[in-house]
């Protein structure tokens, strides 16, 4: 097998059940849904019919890109963990980690960017730790943990797909992808591409989210299974969809909402955007009498979206017909490519 460089992003699927599934403290009955793959909060059984529902990321900075839209993304990829389980993000925690001589105007920014972020989306602010440490290269949020207290019967999972449920995508794939490579590779993408449509790509930045989607698909009703769509794409997000609910799949994705401006960024770069990394990307499963309502209330929101395939109920029938017609199996990709992608532009 040919050297695919340094492992980045999150550990594979084989790691963590070979050996981090089974080192995970003392044993407690009262996790409702713990650690799993596909599965990004987890339960708590808090008695008297109520439950915590809780979920942490790690959150880099993205040169190029304002210190306020790194605190707005801190809170939504945080919060986007916590509304794909159905339910409101309520509180949060965030450990903020700076280069020693950072200057107090970065700091000032990226905290009142999180403090408006949290604030527009009712967020409380509870507690964390903010400091400046050596082997920090820049603004960091080592983790931002967000949590909901909920109903027990209130939340659903990204297991509980069914077969004969509708598969629905919002915004189409890449959505992370094509914005964040659009601001790091903006000088080679700008030779090559429509000057409006970068800037369009660029806006994207700011559609790296799914709280909103999240919330219409539950008013909507008759969802199932909810997931953001993040490092792997689109077809990874199906794969743990599927693999969370033992369920199979038919997707096509002549199917899906293909925004120009992810097409030509990602064409231009060499990636397929299927494949690379998707926050704000939402996929839906539900019941498919409910499909239309659910598309036609995000419409109705400004946010874009289409059934892309069909729940089976055979866990080995996984399938996506791509844009040339070749079948190829829903699987997690070895590496995503928007990391190769994204480190070329930092070279650069």
């Amino acid at each position: 097998m040919p050297d695919e460089g340094p492992k980045i992003g999150k550990i594979g699927i084989d790691v963590f059940d070979a050996f981090l599934r089974h080192r995970l403290g003392r044993p407690d009955p009262s996790v409702i849904v713990g650690p799993r793959t596909g599965i990004d909060a987890a339960v708590i059984d808090l008695g008297g019919d109520r439950v915590l529902i809780i979920a942490e990321d790690p959150i880099f900075t993205v040169p190029g890109l304002p210190q306020d839209l790194f605190g707005w993304y801190t809170v939504h990829i945080g919060a986007s963990d916590i509304a794909v389980m159905g339910v409101d993000p309520q509180y949060m925690t965030y450990s903020l980690l700076l280069p020693p001589g950072t200057d107090d105007r970065d700091l000032f920014t990226i905290v009142d960017g999180i403090h408006t972020a949290a604030r527009d989306l009712g967020i409380a602010i509870v507690g964390g730790h903010t400091g400046y440490y050596p082997g920090i290269a820049a603004p960091t949020v080592g983790g931002v943990t967000v949590f909901a207290v909920s109903e027990r019967d209130a939340f659903i999972t990204p297991a509980g797909a069914r077969p004969g449920d509708a598969i629905i995508l919002t915004k189409g794939p890449a959505i992370e992808a094509a914005g964040i490579l659009s601001v790091v590779r903006e000088a080679e993408l700008l030779a090559s591409i429509d000057e409006p449509v970068v800037r369009k790509a660029q806006a994207l930045c700011r559609e790296m989210s799914v709280v909103k989607d999240a919330r219409i698909a539950m008013r909507a009703g008759d969802v199932t299974a909810m997931h953001d769509a993040t490092e792997g794409g689109v077809i990874g997000g199906l794969f743990e969809i599927a693999d969370a609910s033992g369920v199979g799949m038919n997707v096509d994705e002549s199917l899906f909402v293909y925004p120009e401006e992810v097409r030509e960024v990602c064409g231009a770069l060499g990636i397929d955007p299927v494949m690379a990394i998707a926050e704000g990307s939402l996929l839906i499963t539900a019941d498919p009498s409910s499909s239309d309502h659910i598309i036609r209330s995000l419409r109705q929101e400004g946010i874009a979206s289409s059934v892309i395939g069909t729940v089976t109920p055979d866990p080995l029938e996984r399938t996506l017909v791509r844009l040339n017609g070749n079948s190829v199996p829903i699987a997690v990709p070895a590496r995503d490519p928007f990391w190769p992608a994204f480190f070329a532009g930092l070279k650069g």
